[in-house]
Order: structure tokens, then C-alpha cells, then sequence
């Protein structure tokens, strides 16, 4: 499939959140934890309006050339007191459409997050992955991040 070069990231808006929940929904992983339903829950709702609200998180989606949501990320500006008070961006949720993939959007949106957290004055950027997803990590290696952590997940 060509490259889709003409990606455009914007915020994400109240009407993008049914397509978001898509896109998390769309592998086998995210198949499990979301609820594809029509109406949607409004628990999606209630979630979207608090990161909206949250100056310290960006949920972002990315538009082709016709203004088709075609991918999303979010980016969490974490505060801390490790290395000497550095604050370190985290990368979560990073989808794109099914019908999109291998095409670079991915690339631009992470590249996007990238600069954002270095323009906050991050001194690194983070992100997690599921074990399972081979071909993600292989995304994220090309793309300069180092496996250095060892995750743990206690769900409620």
C-alpha cells in the first residue's frame, strides 16, 4: 500500500470517540476489553471529557487527506522527581485503522508525540506494549525506543 503522506493530528474531539473505540477494539487484545455497542456506553463519554479536561494529556487522532480518522494515540506529560525532576512523556493507545496499516501513520503520530514531549521539556518518552505484539515492537525498535523496562499490570 502507498504511503499516506498527507496526515494530519489534531485533537481529538467528542464526536472522533466511537471511531477511537474502534480502532482499540480492532485486534484481539482490545477485542476483549471493549464494548463495540451502538449507542456507545457513555463510560466512554465520561473517560473522554476527563482527558479532555486534563492539561497534562493529548489525545490526538490523525486525519488522511479527506479528514477520515485513520489513526490516534495519547501522550501523558508525567511529572516526576527521578533524573533530577525530569518530567518523561508516556505514549499509550497508539491505533491505526486496519485498512491503514503499514503506510507510515503510525510513524508520523509517534514522531508528532515525539517532538510534543520534547517541546514540554520532557527528558524521555516511554511507551508500553503487550508482549504479544511482535510486530509493534518491531515498530517502536525501528523507530529509536530501547526495551529497557520489565511492565507489570495489576487490573481492578
Amino acid at each position: 500500500m502507498p504511503a499516506i503522506t498527507e496526515v494530519t493530528i489534531r485533537r481529538a474531539r467528542r464526536e472522533d470517540v466511537s471511531i477511537i473505540v474502534a480502532m482499540l477494539a480492532d485486534d484481539p487484545l482490545g477485542g476483549g476489553r471493549e464494548r463495540i455497542e451502538d449507542p456507545l456506553p457513555q463510560c466512554y463519554f465520561t473517560a473522554f471529557a476527563t482527558i479532555d479536561r486534563d492539561p497534562n494529556i493529548q489525545l490526538v487522532v490523525a486525519e488522511d487527506g479527506e479528514g477520515a480518522v485513520v489513526g490516534c494515540l495519547q501522550l501523558c506529560i508525567l511529572p516526576g522527581l527521578s533524573s533530577q525532576g525530569a518530567s518523561r512523556g508516556l505514549i499509550e493507545d497508539v491505533r491505526v485503522a486496519s485498512h491503514c496499516r503499514s503506510r507510515g501513520i503510525g510513524e508520523q503520530m509517534v514522531q508528532w508525540a515525539i517532538a510534543e514531549a520534547r517541546a514540554k521539556e520532557c527528558k524521555l518518552v516511554e511507551l508500553l506494549t503487550h508482549h504479544s505484539r511482535v510486530d509493534a515492537q518491531r515498530f517502536y525498535e525501528r523507530l529509536g525506543f530501547a526495551r529497557s523496562h520489565v511492565g507489570m499490570t495489576l487490573r481492578f
